[in-house]
């Protein structure tokens, strides 16, 4: 074998062991975490990534992502069909496109979930309004318990949040208004329509300083009304000093409105969040 096939072959072994040698992050319950700010009673999922246990001291990001038993678990996921969440970052981070990070799945409150997830009351659409109270909840109650559980890097520039349809409006509208803890967004097929698309004059309000950077992606098969919605969000955002530095739209043609078409943009996801930038 001459040894130009063999450094070929040495590198095609090299890359088949890494594969199979990847390793795995691990998942932990937090059950019945009860926030006073909202009267209520919830469970959040926690993922460290690999290399955690290894006891060298090292500080991770954080993401704070909501709908959180729809992230990990086939058994509690909507459809049976969750985002592999973990998998996603088990995989970019073996592949050394994105740092590691710590990830936190908040569950929504079913019912609940429209009044937490919305900025404003919007009496047409089932009501609303308490997604400052959300946003107060997750940078008081829970922020304060990862941070002093896990070895994390507690600034806003390692603080990310995110979540899809009002998962995602509420993720963008706490950037905005909280930059101070959240630097970082992921915005996934976000409910732009909320009380007349009121996200845009946030968006318009937002204050001079560090902006925060985002990730926002909209499905092509979510429906004319949502891409425009998407493409609208993209085009006020560029306006107001987003640029490709600090954001990025990306439109998945055959996207839908669903865990599994979120799931397939996740691994994108994390790379522009947690990437070199």
């Amino acid at each position: 074998m001459s040894q130009t096939l063999r450094s070929a072959f040495d590198r095609v072994i090299g890359r088949e062991n890494r594969r199979t040698a990847m390793r795995r992050g691990t998942t932990h319950r937090i059950e019945n975490f009860e926030s006073k700010i909202l009267g209520n009673t919830r469970n959040l999922t926690i993922y460290l990534p690999p290399g955690y246990d290894e006891r060298d001291g090292r500080r991770y990001p954080v993401l704070y992502m909501q709908d959180g038993q729809n992230l990990f678990d086939p058994r509690l996921a909507f459809g049976g069909n969750p985002w592999r969440l973990g998998e996603a970052a088990d995989t970019v981070i073996g592949n050394r496109t994105a740092e590691p990070m710590i990830i936190v799945g908040v569950d929504n409150m079913g019912t609940a979930r429209i009044d937490e997830y919305t900025p404003a009351r919007d009496a047409a659409n089932g009501g609303g309004g308490r997604a400052d109270d959300y946003g107060r909840m997750l940078a008081e109650e829970v922020k304060p318990l990862v941070d002093a559980g896990c070895r994390t890097l507690p600034d806003a520039n390692n603080t990310a949040i995110g979540g899809s349809s009002l998962g995602g409006l509420v993720s963008l509208y706490l950037a905005l208004r909280r930059p101070d803890v959240f630097r970082r967004a992921a915005v996934i097929s976000p409910s732009v329509w909320w009380k007349n698309r009121m996200i845009l004059g946030e968006v318009d309000r937002f204050e001079s300083g560090p902006r925060p950077r985002i990730w926002m992606d909209v499905g092509g098969k979510e429906g004319r009304e949502a891409v425009a919605d998407g493409r609208a969000l993209n085009k006020r955002l560029r306006a107001n000093g987003w640029n490709d530095t600090n954001y990025r739209f990306h439109e998945e043609k055959r996207g839908d409105h669903s865990e599994r078409s979120w799931a397939s943009r996740a691994p994108m996801m994390l790379e522009f969040l947690f990437g070199s930038e």
